[in-house]
């Protein structure tokens, strides 16, 4: 905490920046006093997810409080969403980062910065800060990164190891639903309606357009900044969750930027780390204030020198699918992969026993213990639970028990030989700890579309019963396995719900193999803490109605065909500052026909509201994805309401090749 006193601020709902092409894009501000007279650098904050409503509970206990330490924060609203004006075209488009370079230097620009910019976020706006950077605009001089990921194709919700992930449709979904709202009519004017109608009017196909990319080529590429991460100059700090679907970014972050970079790795969730809903929580302000004052303000205060990995080792528990705290400690290293670490290779059949060469017909059940991608908070269900049946439906390699504790420290690496009797197949892997209470407990997992088996611009189909040999490499972890537990890795051709069943189900033969794991003992340096929490007080809100949530999977006796289905109510609040009433809530219902995994078929119902006293306008969006042998069949339909009365209805279908 600084030694000087806080600053009186100024805030400003809608400060409008005007950009090349005449849009205007709306900004919510928080500055100091004074600040025109005395220039201070700014902290920018870039996404769709409309600041009147959508972040406004987080933006509350963030930006001001770091605006009294000194900074102008603005948090704007992207092109076409919120309260801006323009259309919204894709994610990370041209258009975005080309709007937000001319942001950066249209804030640089003003009296009240002092030329210096720093840009945050987490997800979208963790995406979009490192994509930015990439650009080196002159007045970007650091960026903190958080949920994100370098590579979209290869670390996004679109695919995971070339297989297309449940999660490109559901995210299509809740983008039709989110950006479905109206800009506030209180900021926008008499001109609001007709903004909101043209938008609607707009909306892109995003569930067409996600899937009709299956492969690693030029519109993944562009926005992912593997491609030259020598383009960085700006310092990152990158951070993210043990148990958020980003959890490989910092190390790729810290092992690649010739610029200042710092990896801390949490056992957060999808949040920021300071209100996370799996702690513990750190002070997060008081960490990016440190980043700031370093890189934005020239204070010498040693930020530079802070390890360039943290990581929070979580200790062995019982699997528990709403977790909200997991025990354990942090350890510093300098660099990454891990100087400190050593690997250990253990081999298929011997060290981890099992019988080989083994035979695994597809199992479609094999996934229903895996958790979800995101990890919110918003209901049960969330997290990896009880990995026992899925087990029995996987080859399984179990070690000895463990004669003295190890610590997991890095992403477990395997060496696979094996053949499929199909021309297109899909490889599960997971690592889980083997308890003494008898529960199997999620270490990491990885996938691989075996016809990505020589990278992912291309996909070669496979020659019946040929064997190949492929690498793969599981989700970062940091996991201590205490003595007496034991190692258990489990090989499966399928994943479902969490990603697509390929349309026929392959037999896999497993001839050899091994198992890389980076491995850690505790050591001096590894005594590190974070501050407690803290935050500038909260929105005044009133809820109206409370949020709840369900999951439940289901089999039909009579076809056998199994449902996973996920209900959650938001809830209703009304923001008691602006007045804003908001509400939402979503059914996602994922199904499957064992016996024929080409049936399987996703549907997702979201609606919406947004209003203020007897004023509501609310949406319907359906998102429908069937599956066939040779296509996957998407009907998506948005439906509005103003006070009632209907006011917009379109329809898109598509037929996309698989």
């Amino acid at each position: 905490m600084p030694d000087t006193p806080l600053r009186k601020i100024t805030h400003d709902r809608h400060m409008q920046i005007p950009l090349a092409d005449g849009t205007r894009l709306s900004a919510r501000v928080w500055m100091p006093e004074g600040a025109s007279a005395n220039p201070v650098p700014a902290i920018l904050e870039y996404l769709p997810y409309r600041k009147s409503d959508g972040t406004a509970e987080r933006d509350a206990g963030m930006h001001p409080w770091m605006a009294e330490r000194g900074y102008a924060c603005l948090r704007v609203d992207r092109r076409g969403c919120g309260d801006s004006e323009g259309l919204f075209d894709d994610e990370y488009s041209e258009t975005e980062l080309q709007d937000g370079a001319d942001v950066i230097a249209w804030i640089a620009a003003q009296d009240w910065c002092s030329g210096a910019v720093g840009m945050q976020g987490i997800s979208w706006g963790g995406f979009n800060s490192l994509q930015l950077a990439a650009r080196a605009p002159d007045a970007l001089k650091a960026v903190i990164t958080i949920g994100s990921t370098v590579d979209r194709y290869a670390d996004d919700v679109h695919f995971r190891g070339g297989i297309v992930q449940s999660d490109n449709i559901g995210w299509a979904a809740t983008v039709l639903s989110w950006f479905s709202m109206p800009p506030d009519p209180e900021l926008m004017g008499d001109t609001w309606r007709d903004t909101w109608l043209t938008r609607l009017d707009n909306t892109p196909p995003l569930a067409r357009i996600w899937h009709e990319h299956p492969t690693r080529d030029a519109y993944w590429k562009h926005g992912s900044i593997c491609e030259d991460f020598g383009a960085i100059r700006a310092a990152v700090l990158s951070l993210g969750g043990l148990h958020d679907g980003y959890r490989d970014t910092m190390g790729k972050i810290v092992a690649n930027l010739s610029a200042p970079a710092q990896g801390i790795l949490g056992p957060w969730g999808h949040k920021y780390p300071h209100v996370s809903n799996i702690g513990p929580s750190i002070g997060y302000l008081q960490l990016a204030l440190r980043w700031w004052d370093h890189w934005l303000k020239g204070v010498k205060n040693g930020a530079e020198d802070d390890p360039a990995w943290r990581a929070y080792v979580v200790q062995s528990e019982r699997p528990d699918t709403g977790a909200d705290h997991r025990d354990g400690r942090w350890i510093a290293d300098t660099g990454y992969p891990l100087p400190s670490a050593s690997w250990q290779s253990l081999t298929l059949g011997t060290d981890l026993a099992g019988a080989l060469p083994r035979r695994l017909a597809a199992d479609l059940r094999h996934g229903q213990c895996c958790g979800e991608f995101f990890t919110f908070g918003f209901g049960p269900g969330e997290l990896p639970d009880d990995q026992q049946a899925d087990d029995a439906r996987a080859a399984t390699f179990d070690g000895d028990a463990l004669t003295a504790p190890i610590d997991i420290t890095g992403r477990p690496r395997l060496r696979l030989r094996l053949a499929a009797d199909q021309p297109r197949a899909q490889l599960a892997v997971r690592l889980c700890d083997l308890r003494p209470d008898g529960t199997s407990m999620l270490i990491s997992m990885g996938l691989l579309d075996l016809r990505n088996r020589n990278g992912f611009e291309s996909k070669e189909p496979l020659i019946s019963g040929e064997e190949i040999e492929i690498t793969l490499d599981m989700d970062e972890t940091a996991y201590h396995v205490p003595a007496g537990h034991r190692l258990r890795l489990s090989l499966a051709g399928s994943y479902w719900p969490f990603v697509w069943p390929e349309p026929v189900a392959a037999e896999l033969t497993f001839t050899a193999g091994s198992l890389d794991l980076p491995l850690r003992a505790p050591r001096d340096g590894d005594e590190i803490s974070f501050p407690p929490p803290v935050s500038a007080p909260g929105r005044k809100t009133r809820q109206l109605r409370e949020a709840t949530g369900d999951a439940e999977t289901e089999t039909d006796p009579q076809t056998g065909r199994i449902s996973y289905t996920m209900t959650a109510d938001h809830g209703r609040i009304e923001d008691l500052e602006t007045g804003i009433i908001t509400a939402s809530t979503v059914r996602e219902s994922y199904s499957i026909d064992p016996a024929d995994p080409a049936n399987t078929e996703v549907h997702i119902l979201w609606t919406r509201s947004f209003g203020r006293g007897d004023w509501e306008v609310a949406t319907t969006a359906e998102t429908r994805m069937t599956g066939h042998a040779d296509r996957f069949t998407i009907t998506q339909r948005l439906d509005a309401q103003e006070d009632g009365q209907p006011v917009f209805s379109k329809t898109w279908q598509d037929d996309v090749p698989r």
